[in-house]
């Protein structure tokens, strides 16, 4: 039997887009793409989204969030076109990242930080790739308190430690190694084309060396005898 909760459910729209774009510059879409690529490294089958709309609440399509990346423990992989929390389990996303940029604005961070807390986030990070200024909050209760000496400091939830390196932020896995930076992946794409395209031209090569065999069957030639 449907509900009336159910039948209302159907007409409300939950947006997949908030309409902003994903970053506002190569240097914070970097540190985007790392974090969370790397992570789905850390965690093979857990959840791990990027810019992705959350929604906590049912019913109700004004309270949302798009996190810059937000790791789901828990809930299995595959393709959202937004999280919608009551679809999965009532599962909510455990640690959340957000990389700055000149256009955010304090108030905004602290919006979105009372979002996060208000909605059952255990672990905030907040990074400015511009200043090298990390800021890590982790839960008490009702609360994100913050964490005073981030360089060192190792995720509990993530099992993954955090340094300030100079002018620069270096994360490393549980085994130690540094996260690998986009300009790895993108590497790692192009030796995919080059292996790609030396595929198709040891089938072409291939295509060829039969041609030529059969030219030579026609002129009565066994190919097999030329060694």
């Amino acid at each position: 039997m449907v509900t009336p909760k159910e039948t209302l459910n159907r007409f409300i729209h939950y947006p997949e887009s908030d309409g902003q774009p994903m970053a506002d510059n190569d240097l914070q879409y970097r540190w985007i793409v790392t974090i969370k690529e790397n992570l789905e490294t850390v965690f093979p089958n857990d959840y791990i989204a990027a810019d992705l709309l959350w929604y906590p609440v049912e019913g109700d399509p004004t309270i949302k969030a798009a996190p810059d990346v937000m790791v789901v423990l828990g809930r299995p992989k595959g393709i959202r076109r937004s999280y919608k929390q009551w679809e999965e389990e009532n599962v909510a996303p455990k640690v959340v990242f957000e990389i700055l940029s000149h256009s955010n604005t304090h108030a905004e961070m602290l919006r979105k930080q009372s979002f996060y807390r208000k909605h059952g986030v255990e672990e905030y990070y907040e990074y400015d790739p511009e200043t090298n200024e990390l800021g890590i909050w982790r839960r008490g209760g009702d609360f994100l308190n913050p964490v005073d000496e981030v360089s060192g400091f190792r995720s509990p939830l993530l099992d993954v430690t955090f340094e300030l390196n100079g002018s620069d932020l270096v994360i490393r896995k549980p085994d130690g190694t540094p996260f690998e930076t986009y300009s790895l992946y993108e590497r790692a794409e192009f030796e995919r084309q080059r292996a790609e395209a030396a595929q198709l031209e040891l089938e072409a090569e291939r295509k060829n060396t039969e041609r030529l065999k059969e030219k030579l069957r026609e002129l009565g030639i066994d190919p097999s005898t030329l060694g």
